[in-house]
């Protein structure tokens, strides 16, 4: 099989401004070349409700990703939830322009979802060949279990409900259904993570090298805990980890920031202010249980990468490939009384980890622009040089990468509106945080001062400057599309 010509250096890619601006707008981009170089592999690791603390117990992240790569620390999600989140990373577009606002209908799910322009449809117009392994959206398979969406030439996506078991889950595998397992029997040789990672690590060894690039996604469900298993033991750790990992991190205990079971709660929306304080019980869950579960279920993911990284040296490809490791959202774990779950607008909910590694892309260094789940297609688009087939809303993150400077801006967060529930609309910018919630409260967080959140200041005179400037942001940005949403200059701080 032919070895593809050498690809072109992401320097290049950024030299070509022009051209990048076009393909993540929807428009069209200038011709090429005729002996344009090829374009760089895409692997995108998405893991489930992980969130930025649980890094330090990566080992292979951080050496094999993090140091010869990009890494972003102030990485949000717009929306802290599993199926929306997903869906703009597969967008590029906030969650009220794609229009998937729940896990679930009538707000969202996989149902929701605009398939017929979505990433994979892109890079398969740019002439890349595609591949999902693992979880796709909430509801996937419920109605149609053999459907393939559009855009993915292979195809292993897990069905729902099965897709939160660590054991006796089902795959559809290109049109064919595949169940690993059985109730009750953890067979170290069908743990999800390790499935999965076989399979990527074969179509690596099956595309590359090839004149052909490949956007390979790969979503193993870790951390995220795992649903009613019927014969399955969830007491002791949920999710369950892969067996030669039990145990592993059974001395880590729980952090413990000021936010922790924050004692004055007064501040904050009544949705909080009615939670009770976290008993010693439960705090023995949220460490043995869940804590424990979450953290050793990635260490198989932490392996994972391994694999994916040997198979792409071994293969002549890693140095031309581009590899994005990242989170769908954050997780609580105990911060303002919140026992568990996600969806809300505090740091430990939206901040995620971002690392990219790939052809020039700095090595080793640490961005503190803030970069977001809204910017990952474009970010693809531009190192693919394709064309979005819609307005996407955020931005190429190359050239931040390459910036020495912290570009000023500002993040749209939000669950709504939405038919059924309570939601939210806010921001996240540098310094602030301001959110402006369905039932009429608010919040306003000034992060350089309060960076866990403990005194919402919007009711606070001396704030009452940057509260205004940040609701007529909001007011604007909320329904923003395309370059709107990239717009933002910085907000007044408080006179002292």
């Amino acid at each position: 099989m032919p070895a593809r010509p050498h690809r072109r250096p992401l320097t290049t890619l950024l030299a070509l401004a022009g051209v990048a601006a076009l393909t993540v707008t929807g428009a069209a981009p200038a011709a090429a070349p005729a002996s344009a170089p090829a374009k760089p592999n895409v692997v995108v690791i998405m893991v489930d409700d992980m969130n930025a603390s649980a890094l330090q117990y990566l080992p292979n992240v951080r050496s094999l990703l993090a140091t010869p790569g990009t890494t972003f620390d102030n990485s949000v999600v717009s929306y802290s939830l599993c199926c929306p989140s997903r869906t703009t990373f597969l967008t590029g577009q906030y969650a009220h322009n794609h229009g998937v606002l729940g896990n679930k209908l009538p707000d969202g799910g996989y149902e929701k979802l605009p398939a017929a322009e979505t990433l994979p449809v892109w890079l398969r117009r740019a002439g890349y060949a595609t591949a999902h392994i693992g979880k796709f959206l909430n509801g996937y398979g419920r109605q149609r279990p053999t459907e393939i969406p559009p855009g993915w030439a292979e195809w292993y996506g897990s069905v729902d409900p099965s897709t939160y078991r660590m054991w006796n889950y089902t795959l559809n595998e290109n049109g064919t259904l595949h169940t690993y397992g059985a109730a009750g029997v953890e067979d170290p040789a069908l743990y999800q993570t390790d499935v999965y990672a076989r399979k990527a690590v074969a179509y690596i060894e099956r595309k590359a090298p090839a004149v052909e690039p490949f956007f390979l996604s790969f979503a193993p469900l870790a951390p995220h805990g795992e649903g009613a298993a019927a014969g399955s033991d969830l007491s002791q750790r949920n999710p369950r980890p892969a067996p030669r990992h039990r145990g592993d991190l059974a001395g880590v205990t729980l952090p413990k920031p000021p936010s922790y079971d924050e004692a004055d709660v007064s501040d904050k929306p009544a949705a909080i202010r009615d939670r009770p304080r976290i008993t010693p019980a439960n705090e023995d869950r949220i460490e043995n249980v869940r804590l424990r579960g979450r953290l050793e279920s990635l260490l198989a993911v932490d392996d994972a990468v391994a694999d994916i990284v040997a198979a792409l040296r071994a293969s002549g490809e890693l140095a031309d490939t581009l590899i994005v490791f990242t989170s769908d959202n954050g997780w609580m774990q105990g911060e303002h009384r919140i026992q568990s779950g996600k969806t809300v607008p505090y740091e430990e909910s939206i901040r995620v980890p971002l690392i990219i590694r790939g052809p020039g892309l700095p090595a080793g260094k640490h961005v503190s622009t803030i970069a977001a789940n809204v910017d990952l297609a474009p970010t693809i688009l531009d190192a693919a040089g394709a064309t979005a087939g819609v307005t996407v809303d955020g931005r190429s993150l190359l050239p931040i990468a390459v910036d020495t400077a912290s570009t000023a801006r500002g993040i749209v967060i939000e669950t709504g509106p939405k038919q059924s529930g309570r939601w939210y609309a806010g921001l996240r910018a540098p310094r602030w945080k301001y959110v402006e919630h369905s039932t009429g409260e608010r919040e306003l967080y000034d992060l350089q001062q309060d960076p866990y959140e403990l005194a919402s200041v919007h009711d606070d005179p001396r704030y009452a400057p940057t509260r205004r400037a940040l609701a007529d942001r909001l007011a604007t940005l909320r329904t923003c599309a395309g370059d709107v949403c990239r717009q933002w200059t910085p907000v007044p701080a408080p006179k002292p």
